[in-house]
């Protein structure tokens, strides 16, 4: 069992959370027929687009208020701008979610959505149907490769969250092939992009790696590709605001930046055409 001497008070209150509802699930076991989530990467970078996993937030131990909106709206208006994926809370203490949220948003979009939540025991897999699901390697410590074994088997993509190299052994020796690396520090709840940029060159080549957390801007978005990002899950950088022009924002990340970049080439030989011009 996870030592949680270590976690912010408002972490130990998610996972002592986690654990009381271990035993919640539907009648039946769920068989799942996942829409492919490296598929949906792969389509967005042939379109020139960022793979964002956006996701679909009310609120959160780390943010101020609630957002009110219909999520099933936000969700359509996160993939209007251009989202791959979507990431939807069905932690319903601290972060508002529920799993009739997640039914109704996958339901009415057509790309895969991941059910964040804290999974700790093999019963909360089959709580609802989703084309991914979320295990966090330091709460479920020596239990990854069983409850790995258990969502693969009843057909879910799993993504395996990381924030240290001694977290991200532990995923690749448990088999996890999708791999998430968390910037913010379970501790102390801060945020540090350089966390993935230490982790990231330790990921298998064959692994997708997704960024996680404190990615809020098109500089961040493109400085975790730079670093190895195969995606980035955002939340809050989406969620605040209008949700389809943050979402293209981030999305449209490295479009900005090689106009940008061929603006300043055309400038500078401009400049220099002009310098040459005889007085």
């Amino acid at each position: 069992m996870e030592d949680t001497t270590e976690l912010a008070p408002a972490v130990r209150s998610i996972l002592s959370t986690a654990r009381e509802r271990a035993s919640e699930g539907r009648s039946g076991r769920v068989e799942v027929d996942p829409r492919d989530l490296r598929a949906a990467f792969d389509r967005a970078e042939a379109d020139g687009r960022v793979p964002v996993i956006a996701e679909v937030k009310p609120t959160s131990p780390t943010t101020d208020g609630t957002r009110e909106d219909d999520p099933v709206a936000l969700a359509e208006e996160m993939v209007a701008g251009g989202a791959a994926a979507l990431s939807v809370l069905t932690e319903p203490v601290h972060f508002g979610g529920s799993v009739e949220t997640l039914v109704r948003v996958r339901e009415a979009v057509d790309v895969p959505v991941l059910r964040k939540d804290f999974v700790v025991a093999e019963s909360q897999l089959d709580a609802v149907e989703s084309d991914v699901v979320l295990l966090i390697a330091r709460f479920v410590g020596d239990e990854l490769s069983d409850l790995l074994a258990a969502a693969r088997d009843r057909g879910f993509q799993v993504l395996v969250e990381v924030h240290d190299r001694e977290e991200l052994a532990a995923a690749v020796d448990a088999g996890a092939t999708i791999i998430g690396v968390n910037n913010r520090d379970l501790a102390k709840l801060a945020v540090d992009l350089e966390t993935f940029e230490s982790v990231a060159p330790h990921v298998p080549d064959d692994a997708t790696l997704i960024a996680e957390s404190g990615i809020g801007s098109p500089e961040d978005a493109r400085r975790m590709r730079a670093a190895g990002a195969d995606a980035l899950l955002v939340g809050s950088a989406i969620m605040d605001g209008d949700v389809e022009a943050n979402a293209r924002e981030l999305t449209r990340a490295e479009n900005e930046a090689e106009a940008e970049a061929e603006t300043g080439a055309e400038a500078e030989a401009e400049n220099e055409a002009d310098a040459e011009k005889p007085t």
